[in-house]
């Protein structure tokens, strides 16, 4: 059951039209065009699981400026704790987190809702540079149990919709070229007003 839930999100990441559709049938337009972003800025998604390597996730989203393991949950209940295997998993990604510089996130799907029934949460690493450091201040940590454990709780999570419109949107860099364009252009523009003037005061010397 849980490969069905890795092939829903896989689909969504991947910016799969029909994967995207699919997953938000049930909500409302603004949600849709949210998810929708992804169709322009995609992610490779390969599924990880069964490598034999701890900390990988379920699924590893790839693209040019971001790189996130996935670790998948689903359950009818909207709060998840971690024990066992479960709790190995999580200090697995912990320590892979820390070693590669990365941002593991925990995909979590409720069974039984409608609209956007992922959250998305991210594992607590440390400190991140570059585009991940911004990420880390509006993408939630997995919140604490009373004696301090880290667990799953949906209602505190990020809905997939906002995450993809977050790590989909330009980058600083884009916009920053963006505006580098548009002060040469007002440069250039500048320069041919000045000659203009100069043009002219010697033109009225002439004459």
């Amino acid at each position: 059951m849980s490969s069905q839930y890795e092939r829903e999100l896989r689909a969504v990441l991947a910016g799969v039209p029909k994967g995207v559709d699919a997953v938000t049938r049930s909500c409302d337009p603004v949600a849709k065009a949210r998810a929708r972003q992804v169709l322009e800025r995609p992610f490779l998604v390969v599924r990880a699981a069964g490598s034999g390597m701890e900390g990988s996730g379920d699924l590893l989203a790839l693209r040019g400026d971001l790189c996130f393991p996935i670790e998948v949950k689903s359950s009818k209940k909207p709060k998840l704790y971690l024990s066992g295997r479960t709790w190995d998993q999580y200090l697995a990604m912990i320590h892979e987190g820390k070693r590669c510089d990365l941002m593991p996130l925990y995909a979590y799907r409720l069974k039984g809702v409608r609209g956007d029934s992922w959250r998305i949460f991210r594992v607590e690493v440390g400190r991140l540079s570059g585009r991940l450091g911004m990420l880390t201040r509006r993408i939630p940590a997995l919140p604490l149990t009373r004696n301090g454990k880290p667990f799953l709780d949906w209602e505190q999570g990020m809905p997939l919709h906002m995450f993809v419109s977050l790590v989909c949107r330009k980058s600083t860099s884009d916009t920053l070229e963006s505006l580098d364009k548009r002060i040469s252009k007002i440069d250039v523009s500048s320069d041919e007003n000045q000659n203009d003037s100069s043009q002219m005061r010697i033109t009225d010397l002439i004459q």
